[in-house]
C-alpha cells in the first residue's frame, strides 16, 4: 500500500506540482475557448475543469494524464444548448458519465487493441495540426509584437533547460513574458482576461432542472452517446501514447470508470462533459508530471487562481500562452513518421497519412479513427491477397 502510495502519488512532488502549475496555464484559454464553442458561459467550462481534474486523479487509470472540458466535445454540444438550454447539457453530461462508466464496467477499453499503431500516430499527428491552426486565432488582428513575443516565449522553453531546469522551463517562459507584458507601455497584447470575464462564484451542486421522462430522454440520449463515443476515442488514445511515452501500461476500463465518474459529477456541478487532453497532457508529462498528484495539483491551482488570483489570471498575455501550445504541437508530432516514410510499409504509411487528412477535414478526431481503423483492414487485406500462397502460409504461420 505504501509503495503503491509513493509510485502514484509521491515519487517525485517538486516536479509534480510544478508540472501541475504550469498545465494549468496553458488549460485556462482552452477552457475558455470551449465554452465559446459550446455556447456556454466560460467560467462553466472552467470548473467543469477543475471538477474533472480533481476526480480523474483518485478515479483515472492514467496517472498524470490530464482530462478537462474538451473542443472535441463542446462542438457536439452546440445543437442541443441553443434548442433546448443549459439544463438539458447538465443531464446530457450526467448521462454522458454514466455511458462511460457502463463502458469501463464491461471491459470496452480492450477495443483499443484493434486500433493499429499507424492510426495512433495519424490521431497523434493531426491533432497537433489541429493544435496549431487553433492557436492561429489568437494573431488576428494583433501587432507585430505579438509574433515576437510567441517566438521568445519558444526560445525560452527550448534554451532555458540547457543551464536550469529546476523549474519547467514553460512555467518560467509564462512568468518572464507576463512581466515583460507589465513592463511594455500601453496595451498591445491580447490577455486571458480579454477573452472573458473571471468571476470567482462557485457553482451549485444541483440535480438539472428538466422534466423527468422519456420526451427528455429522447432529447439528450444522442447528443451523450456521441460524447460519450467521443471521449472513449480520445481518452483511451491519448492514454495509449502517454503510456508509450513513458514506457508504462495502464489500465484503460479503470480510466473509463473515472471518467465517467468525473462526468456525472460534473453534470451535477452544472458542468459541461470532458475528455484527456493531448497537449496538456504532453506538456504536463514532459516537465515532470507523472503521478496523480500532479492532475491533483492543477485542479487545486485553477480553484486558487480563479479565486484568489484572478487579476493575475486576466492579465496573462495570450501571446504567452500560444507559445507554449506551438511547443507543445512541435513535441506531439511524430517527425519520424514521414522523415523515415520509407522504411515503413506501404499500407502502413497510407493509414497514418489518410487518417491525419481525414481529421484535419472533418475536425473529428472519431470519424477520423475509426475511418483510419477501417482504412488498416482493407490495406491489410488488400496487401495479404496480393501474396504468394507459401508467404500467407509463412505469415500464418508466424
Amino acid at each position: 500500500m505504501r509503495l503503491r502510495l509513493k509510485q502514484q502519488w509521491l515519487s517525485n512532488p517538486r516536479l509534480d506540482i510544478l508540472a501541475g502549475i504550469t498545465t494549468v496555464l496553458a488549460l485556462i484559454p482552452d477552457s475558455l475557448a470551449f465554452a465559446f464553442i459550446a455556447g456556454v458561459n466560460p467560467m462553466v467550462s472552467i470548473y467543469s475543469t477543475i471538477c474533472i481534474l480533481l476526480l480523474i486523479s483518485f478515479f483515472g487509470g492514467r496517472p498524470g494524464m490530464v482530462s478537462s472540458s474538451a473542443g472535441s466535445m463542446a462542438v457536439l454540444m452546440t445543437a442541443l444548448v441553443a434548442e433546448q438550454g443549459l439544463e438539458y447539457l447538465f443531464a446530457a453530461t450526467l448521462l454522458t458519465g454514466v455511458i462511460q462508466f457502463l463502458m469501463g464496467v464491461f471491459k470496452m477499453g480492450r477495443l483499443m487493441r484493434f486500433v493499429p499503431h499507424s492510426v495512433v500516430t495519424g490521431f497523434v499527428n493531426s491533432l497537433a495540426i489541429l493544435i496549431f491552426l487553433s492557436q492561429l486565432r489568437y494573431f488576428e488582428g494583433q501587432p507585430w509584437l505579438m509574433y515576437a513575443m510567441v517566438a521568445v516565449t519558444v526560445a525560452i522553453i527550448y534554451a532555458l533547460p540547457r543551464w536550469f531546469k529546476a523549474v519547467p522551463s514553460p512555467l518560467v517562459a509564462i512568468v518572464l513574458m507576463s512581466a515583460a507584458y507589465v513592463l511594455v507601455p500601453g496595451d498591445p497584447f491580447q490577455t486571458v482576461g480579454d477573452l472573458a470575464t473571471i468571476q470567482a462564484t462557485l457553482p451549485i451542486p444541483h440535480w438539472p432542472d428538466i422534466p423527468l421522462n422519456l420526451d427528455t430522454l429522447w432529447k439528450i440520449l444522442p447528443t451523450a452517446i456521441s460524447l460519450a463515443i467521443v471521449g472513449y476515442s480520445e481518452t483511451l488514445l491519448t492514454q495509449t501514447m502517454i503510456d508509450d511515452l513513458t514506457g508504462t501500461k495502464t489500465d484503460k476500463d479503470r480510466e473509463l470508470r473515472g471518467q465517467g465518474i468525473a462526468n456525472a459529477a460534473t453534470g451535477l456541478m452544472g458542468g459541461m462533459a470532458g475528455c484527456a487532453l493531448v497537449a496538456e497532457s504532453v506538456i504536463n508529462v514532459k516537465n515532470g508530471g507523472t503521478t496523480r498528484l500532479s492532475t491533483l495539483v492543477a485542479g487545486v491551482a485553477l480553484l486558487i487562481l480563479i479565486f484568489a488570483l484572478g487579476d493575475v489570471v486576466s492579465a496573462i498575455p495570450i501571446a504567452a500562452l500560444v507559445g507554449v501550445m506551438v511547443y507543445v504541437c512541435v513535441e506531439i508530432f511524430d517527425w519520424k513518421s514521414f522523415r523515415n516514410f520509407r522504411r515503413v510499409p506501404p499500407a502502413d504509411f497510407a493509414t497514418m497519412a489518410l487518417t491525419v487528412a481525414i481529421v484535419v477535414a472533418t475536425h473529428n478526431l472519431a470519424i477520423g479513427v475509426l475511418a483510419g481503423v477501417a482504412i488498416s483492414a482493407v490495406l491489410r487485406f488488400s496487401t495479404r491477397s496480393k501474396l504468394p500462397a507459401a508467404s500467407k502460409a509463412a505469415e500464418l504461420d508466424s
